[in-house]
């Protein structure tokens, strides 16, 4: 019977070089669900990402993926990062980028045939990128790209899929598409942990990672969001509105026009 857990925590410390990004923290992933991480910016949401990834390692504490420690694990993990430079010097299409993800699987001069061919392809469905095949991914908008690299995340079809920032800034068709597709990822037993700035978007999840230099608050959505919990986190003060929505004044993300809010939406 699988681990009812995907990925823990326990003492955890991350750090870049000699700069502290996440201070000691004990945390759990839900196996087969979708945990989301939240917090203002700088508040070591991608580190941790990055450690789940394998790609940085603990320096101090323990860190379990999958059963193993990140480094062994990383054939069984997905990573799509939220922004990813494009090489116009060297075009690559959408077809080809997508089945990058089946590489892990056969390696880079492997054939993609038969069920890896199937993969990629689906993949492309479900995104609604398979009519942009044969397109060069700078000749995309960015929701169209965002859309690709998902994609090709789906292709690998990993255990873990680690999503960074998946739906920040993206027009609504592309929000719309990514967020089913993770809803059917997570329905078919994959475990899904992706960043947002978004309160709505993390009250969605299963469970929630709350972040501030550290693991804040965990838990269903109820408790780890709970407003006295994002007002510590996010050093602000929360407005509740008369429809039941929580307003969060971030002052790290506020624009040269105006200021940035996180919109919650009460549950009935």
């Amino acid at each position: 019977m699988p681990s009812p857990v995907a990925a823990r925590g326990t003492g955890v410390v991350l750090s870049y070089g000699g700069h502290l990004a996440v201070d000691v923290s004990d945390f759990v992933i839900p196996a087969g669900r979708l945990t989301a991480v939240i917090g203002p910016n700088g508040s070591g949401k991608s580190t941790l990402l990055n450690a789940l990834a394998g790609l940085l390692l603990p320096r101090r504490g323990t860190l379990e993926v999958l059963g193993r420690p990140p480094g062994r694990a990383r054939r069984r993990v997905a990573y799509v990062l939220q922004a990813t430079k494009v090489n116009e010097v060297m075009p690559i299409t959408v077809r080809e980028t997508v089945a990058m993800g089946r590489y892990a699987a056969v390696g880079p001069w492997g054939f993609l045939r038969g069920p890896h061919r199937r993969a990629y392809l689906e993949a492309m469905e479900r995104l609604e990128v398979a009519d942009l095949a044969g397109r060069h991914l700078h000749e995309l908008s960015g929701g169209q790209r965002q859309r690709v690299f998902v994609a090709q995340g789906l292709a690998q079809q990993a255990d873990l899929l680690l999503l960074d920032e998946p739906v920040t800034g993206l027009d609504l068709v592309s929000t719309e598409r990514i967020r089913e597709a993770v809803a059917a990822e997570t329905a078919r037993g994959v475990t899904v942990v992706m960043t947002t700035h978004d309160v709505a978007d993390a009250n969605r999840a299963d469970h929630v990672i709350l972040m501030s230099g550290r693991v804040h608050a965990e838990g269903p959505p109820a408790q780890a969001l709970h407003p006295d919990r994002l007002s510590e986190a996010y050093g602000i003060g929360i407005v509740h509105l008369e429809d039941g929505s929580l307003v969060l004044d971030d002052a790290h993300h506020r624009p040269a026009a105006g200021r940035h809010v996180h919109f919650e939406r009460s549950k009935q």
